[in-house]
Order: structure tokens, then C-alpha cells, then sequence
């Protein structure tokens, strides 16, 4: 390969002759062969933007040379498209604060916006852009790199997550009142229980989704609503424009078109990322819940012949080697698995806040790692959810027939006689129909205990689904 030599403040370093990084990158590829995975490409874009806003407010607060403020702009809107994601190739496994990251971002742009003005390829040139001076004017990478995590964040949600999600109550909204006419056996403790319809069950999954979509909500308000950026080394915007934030925070919004602002507290938002912990237990919830309705969904599908059988899933694909005909519930069995995931990217998160661990005195030092396993959940759970709506519950059926069989041999159809008989009568009923293989109403009508108009409707399954 092809070298170009560049210089930083330790000396020389060869790079890629290609590139259009610098030293301090170089050093970083060079010092953590870790996972060789590099910072999410969110995390890159959200770069692009925030170097683009604060080359835009400097140049507003008459801190930064027009020529150079646009040459910045047009480079790091390129970077926010994704056009030079190649030339980021710093592992997640970094320097906690993400300072690598930042200067890679730095001296792309610095390279780019060079290259614009016609100084050709070189991270510093005379009379051009320098990453430090001018991409990095009024900035610190330990409150640029949080801030990128709360945009790469906070975009994710709102285009990827809040759709899915909303898909997702669409489609068991109309499920439950497609459904709500269908009666079938409850159950709790895996046991069979009184009577439920098909509608209140997927009512109950449409509530969740409904939840879920709220707390989206509020993950993305904590991302938006807390921007490190100002705070420069300490939390105390020493280097920057008393104004730099603000205007910061209004270029990322016309850039966005979400509703970025200023930290009220700088110290609170560089030395503790307690938002992000927060943000992903709303997510790790929503992995929950999901996790709930697809749990139950393959269950009740369970069969053909031999399980509940309640529900027909979509066959989207063989589900044996060996055993020819057998289709699984692949679909819910992937939704799981997320929730899996999610569940124990919280725990990265979580401890990659801590006191001890992450967060020490003015700084949080496990960025990178918590932004990965952050962006990854949300990409998880979109994805997720949108496969679950597309592949299964959109074609699900109910077969009623089969609801109708075990409703009729159900045992606790004998609760809504119990007002009449007493729980002791019903309860010896139970047990008896049970040894015996008969209904509850075979016994009743045998044993004369009521007479048949009313046991007709007493034991009117629909009634049985409603208050009084």
C-alpha cells in the first residue's frame, strides 16, 4: 500500500496515500485492532451534521472565515450523507471519550473542505482548513462525541423505531376488532381459565404497542432535550462563543428537523450520560413487550394437531431437516431473540454509565461502546418489528373452529355458575368432568342442577367476556 506521510502533535505518521484521514487517525487504527468494527455509521453522519451546524454558528457568531465556513459545510454535508464512510475506520473498542472518532471526523473534513478550495489532498494546508483550528473551532471531543450519540440516537428513533412501532398497533388494532366476536379459552398459569375473545387478546398486544410508541417517544425526547455541546473540555465552554450551543442546537434542527437544545446543565451532560441509560430502558421495554406478544402468538399457534392450536401462523419456511411437513414459528422465534439482544445491550449501557466505570468526575469514559449497543437495539427492534407485521401477524388467522372445541370442553366455564350453585358444587363439578371426560354442561343437565334456559345462559361464552 501506498503511504503519504502526515504529521500531529506526536510526529510523523504514515497514511494511506488515499486516505483522506490523518495522523491522529492513523495512530487510532494502530492502537486498537480491538474489534475491528468500526464507530456505527449513524454515529459518522451525526458528525457530519454537528461539524457542518458548528462551522455554521461560528461563521454566524463571526468567529470563522466565510471561505472556510463554507468549504467545512460542504465537506461535512457530505460526510452526513454517507459518501466517505470508508474513511472512518476507528474501532468502537477507542479512547472512552471518542477523542479518536472526532478527530477523524476533524480531518476528513479539514481534507475535503481542502481539496474544495483547491489546496489539493492534505489534512492541513496553508491558507485552508485546519481540523483543530477551524473543524474543531469552539469544540472539544468530549462534547462533540456525546452530542453525535445524541443525533445518531435520536434520528434512529425517530426514522427507523417510531414507524415500525406504529405499524405494529396498526396491525393488532385491526386484528382486535377483526376478531372481537371470537371466543376461546383463557389461561393463566399455562392452565385453562375463563373465557376470553380473540379481540380483547389482541387488544391487550395493541395496548402494548400503543405503550411502546410512547415510550419511543420518550427515549427520543431524552436524546433531544439534553445536548452536551458547549461544554467543550469540562463542562465549563472554556474556547467557545457564550452563544455557540444555541446556535448550534438551531442549525442541527433546520438540518434534522427535529428539536434539538442546549443542556441546561453542562457538568450534569458531559460527566454522566444518564440519558442514554434512560433512553435505552425505555427500549429494553419495548424489547420486552415484544418479546410478550410474540411468546404468545407462537403458543397459541402451537399444533397443528397436537398443541393449542388456536391460531394458524403464516408458513414461511421448512421448519426441519429431518422431519418433512413440520413448519415452526420462525417469525416469533426471531422477535425473541431480539429482546435477548436488547435486554443485554442494557446492561452494556447501564454499566457503561456507572461511577467507576464510565462516568468519572467531568467525563463519561465508555461512549463508544454504550452508542453501539444503543444504535444497535433500535436497529434490532425496528427491524423486528417490521418483519413481525410483515411476515407474520399480517397474514395470521384465527381458527375458530378449534377455539370453539376447547371452549366447549373447558372446565372453568364453571366460574359463571358459581354465583348460582356455590363454589363448593362448582368446584366438585370441575373435578368430576374432568375424571369423568365430561362438559360442564353434560353434568349439569344430568344432575338436573338447573333448568336448561337458564344454564343456556349462564354458560353463553360471549357473556362470560363481559363486566356483570
Amino acid at each position: 500500500m501506498s503511504t503519504r506521510i502526515e504529521k500531529d502533535a506526536m510526529g510523523e505518521m504514515p497514511v494511506p496515500a488515499e486516505a483522506l484521514y490523518g495522523a491522529s487517525t492513523a495512530r487510532a487504527v494502530d492502537n486498537f485492532p480491538i474489534a475491528h468494527e468500526p464507530v456505527p455509521a449513524a454515529v459518522i453522519h451525526a458528525f457530519g451534521h454537528l461539524k457542518a451546524a458548528c462551522a455554521q454558528a461560528n461563521l454566524d457568531l463571526g468567529k470563522l472565515d466565510k471561505k472556510l465556513a463554507d468549504a467545512i459545510i460542504a465537506a461535512a454535508d457530505e460526510v452526513a450523507q454517507g459518501k466517505h464512510d470508508a474513511h472512518f475506520p476507528v474501532d468502537i473498542y477507542q479512547t472512552g471519550s471518542g477523542t479518536s472518532t472526532n478527530m477523524n471526523a476533524n480531518e476528513v473534513i479539514a481534507t475535503l473542505a481542502n481539496e474544495k478550495l483547491g489546496l489539493g489532498r492534505h489534512v492541513k494546508a496553508e491558507g485552508g482548513v485546519h481540523p483543530n483550528d477551524h473543524v474543531n473551532m469552539g469544540q472539544s471531543s468530549n462534547d462533540t462525541f456525546p452530542t453525535a450519540m445524541h443525533i445518531a440516537g435520536a434520528i434512529a428513533i425517530k426514522s427507523d423505531l417510531s414507524g415500525a412501532l406504529g405499524r405494529l398497533y396498526d396491525v393488532t388494532f385491526a386484528k382486535s376488532t377483526k376478531w372481537d366476536k371470537i371466543v376461546k379459552v383463557g389461561r393463566t398459569h399455562l392452565m385453562d381459565a375463563t373465557p376470553i375473545r380473540v379481540g380483547q387478546v389482541f387488544d391487550g398486544y395493541c395496548a402494548q404497542a400503543d405503550a411502546a410508541t410512547g415510550r419511543c417517544e420518550s427515549a427520543l425526547l431524552e436524546l433531544t432535550v439534553n445536548m452536551p455541546i458547549g461544554g467543550t473540555a469540562v463542562g465549563t465552554g472554556i474556547n467557545t462563543h457564550e452563544l455557540f450551543a444555541e446556535k448550534v442546537c438551531t442549525a442541527l434542527n433546520a438540518r434534522t428537523g427535529l428539536m434539538f437544545s442546549e443542556a441546561d446543565n453542562h457538568f450534569a451532560a458531559q460527566a454522566s450520560k444518564d440519558a442514554f441509560v434512560e433512553a435505552h430502558a425505555h427500549l429494553k421495554t419495548i424489547a420486552v413487550s415484544l418479546s410478550k406478544i410474540a411468546n404468545d402468538i407462537r403458543h397459541l399457534g402451537s399444533g397443528p394437531r397436537c398443541g393449542i392450536g388456536e391460531l394458524n401462523l403464516p408458513a414461511t419456511q421448512p421448519g426441519s431437516s429431518i422431519m418433512p411437513g413440520k413448519v415452526n414459528p420462525v417469525m416469533c422465534e426471531s422477535v425473541i431473540q431480539v429482546a435477548c439482544r436488547v435486554i443485554g445491550n442494557d446492561a452494556v449501557v447501564t454499566t457503561a454509565g456507572l461511577g467507576g466505570v464510565g462516568s468519572i468526575f467531568e467525563l463519561n469514559v465508555a461512549m463508544p461502546v454504550m452508542i453501539d449497543a444503543f444504535l444497535e437495539s433500535v436497529k434490532l427492534l425496528a427491524n423486528a418489528s417490521n418483519v413481525f407485521v410483515d411476515k407474520l401477524l399480517v397474514g395470521l388467522e384465527v381458527n375458530e373452529t378449534r377455539c370453539r372445541e376447547l371452549l366447549d370442553r373447558s372446565l372453568m366455564t364453571v366460574t359463571a355458575l358459581a354465583p348460582v350453585l356455590g363454589y363448593d358444587v362448582c368446584a366438585k363439578l370441575a373435578n368430576q368432568a374432568l375424571v369423568e371426560d365430561k362438559t360442564i354442561r353434560q353434568l349439569v343437565t344430568e344432575q338436573n342442577l338447573l333448568p336448561a334456559d337458564q344454564l343456556d345462559d349462564l354458560l353463553d361464552a360471549d357473556k362470560m367476556t363481559r363486566p356483570g
